[in-house]
């Protein structure tokens, strides 16, 4: 979602949505093909994000596992994988594989993607581009497909190279001085202009790249959100359903004449929620705390919310209107067009149960845990460049525990003097150059507290989910800010 905010930014930048995966064979974990897929539609969306979910789902945190059978239509309840329609396919063969080899991948791939299948041939001035070029061309010759030019790139430009080092020694849980063959053998994985590649690329495998880029239409844009339908009765609308729900409550909460003296802010609030359509997010929220009140479970609505009647005749919140000035404006207004955000605190014993009901209710595939990005600070930007760089462990930590969030981004000499490090040293400032590329970037992809994704259909068709750390709980690859620019609803489980 960030890529494509930027994209939009620059207007006539073509933003082409895709994935890399490794496939392996699902008994010996043998390797079979690495395939590029990108995204040709709406539907070829859904179906890569499906296929991403069911390969992280079936592996680790922080893992997946792609098997050949995926593509073949082996995967229960999963027809729509088979072939990933709506996507194009991009076999990339390496200079290790032989001929043979190449050539089996290469008609594997054209039996289940047919004219969406291609080779991709990444010359990157490295030892066998020469023995590579030539099994490749002959593959193409032999099955039909077209060449494509590519350049596997990990930068923007050259110069980053140590940074990509030292992220893959990060990754290895090494230093880079063992890191041997896994790193790069050269700069060459950065973006490289049009003159390089026509010197490099025969001009028809780069027309080709140009005529497949064009065939990705897809824009993130066209995701469109649908709330659940089972929170409504039949005969019901949302919006019916809920104004029954909050005079019903309104009745309890305010008895005799009072409830005239309060309709008027009912209405306007009503209205409100009707013109921007979030009737759903509020039936959402009023049965999760109506069961956990059934089950005896603690809970209270918290935060701007309080400042809604209907949130207080739905039983959400506490403030009374009658003992406090309401300002419903700050939870949502017309203007500001922002969702709203309705935090629920359970007691922590029980919060669990809680969150086991809406995975119930609405299924794994419908329901999953927002993620928050966790990106670089100068803490850990420098304790992980610092052992990267073969550092002593206790002398990065004293160095670390010494940065304050007062120092801001930079990296203050006189702290580094005062832990024995010589500032003008050239690994220090190596050290320190790293750091600073390194701070922002995203670290790990962490849960959210309690914010949950609910929706009409699989959730897995608009952003992939992985599983968390925790058992029988799923994640969504997005951080929660992403998932809200694009109006999923989220639903505060604190």
């Amino acid at each position: 979602m960030r890529a494509h905010a930027e994209a939009e930014t620059h207007k006539g930048l073509h933003f082409v949505i895709g994935s890399e995966m490794r496939l392996v064979q699902p008994n010996s974990g043998a390797p079979h093909a690495r395939l590029v897929l990108l995204a040709q539609s709406r539907r070829g969306y859904g179906n890569l994000s499906h296929w991403i979910t069911v390969a992280r789902r079936r592996a680790d945190k922080g893992h997946y596992l792609a098997h050949p059978g995926d593509i073949e239509g082996k995967v229960p309840n999963a027809p729509t994988l088979a072939g990933l329609p709506g996507c194009l396919a991009l076999l990339v063969p390496s200079a290790a594989q032989s001929f043979g080899e190449i050539f089996a991948q290469a008609m594997w791939l054209k039996t289940w993607f047919q004219d969406r299948a291609s080779i991709a041939l990444e010359l990157l001035h490295r030892a066998g581009d020469d023995e590579l070029i030539d099994r490749v061309v002959r593959v193409a010759q032999f099955t039909g497909l077209g060449l494509v030019a590519a350049g596997d790139v990990l930068m923007h430009v050259r110069s980053r190279k140590p940074l990509q080092d030292t992220l893959a020694a990060t990754r290895l849980g090494l230093p880079v001085s063992e890191c041997g063959l896994a790193l790069a053998a050269n700069a060459e994985q950065h973006l490289r202009s049009r003159g390089r590649i026509a010197a490099l690329y025969e001009p028809a495998w780069v027309e080709h790249t140009m005529v497949l880029a064009g065939q990705c239409s897809f824009s993130l844009g066209e995701l469109k959100y649908e709330y659940p339908q089972e929170i409504v009765p039949l005969g019901e609308t949302p919006a019916s359903h809920l104004r029954k729900l909050a005079y019903e409550g309104a009745a309890g909460r305010f008895p005799g004449a009072a409830l005239d003296r309060h309709r008027p802010q009912i209405e306007s609030e009503l209205a409100v929620i009707a013109e921007l359509r979030y009737e759903a997010y509020f039936l959402t929220v009023a049965d999760i705390v109506a069961w956990a009140r059934a089950q005896k479970i603690l809970c209270q609505g918290r935060g701007s919310a309080a400042n809604s009647i209907v949130c207080f005749c739905l039983g959400v919140t506490e403030v009374d209107p009658d003992r406090s000035h309401l300002l419903f404006g700050r939870f949502i207004s017309v203007e500001r067009q922002e969702a709203p955000d309705i935090d629920i605190d359970f007691e922590h014993q029980r919060r669990e149960e809680v969150i086991q009901y809406i995975y119930g209710k609405y299924g794994r595939h419908r329901a999953a845990l927002a993620a928050v990005v966790i990106s670089y600070r100068p803490r850990s930007a420098l304790r992980d460049t610092g052992r990267a760089l073969g550092i002593d462990l206790q002398r990065i930590e004293a160095v670390s525990k010494s940065q304050h969030w007062f120092d801001g981004r930079g990296i203050d000499p006189e702290r580094l003097r005062e832990n024995g490090f010589d500032p003008e040293a050239p690994i220090v400032k190596l050290w320190m150059s790293l750091t600073s590329q390194l701070i922002g970037f995203p670290r790990h992809l962490s849960q959210h507290p309690g914010g949950f994704v609910i929706g009409k259909g699989p959730i897995s068709e608009l952003v992939p989910v992985e599983n968390a750390s925790m058992k029988d709980r799923s994640v969504s690859q997005w951080d929660k800010d992403d998932l809200e620019s694009l109006g999923l609803l989220k639903v505060d489980i604190l």
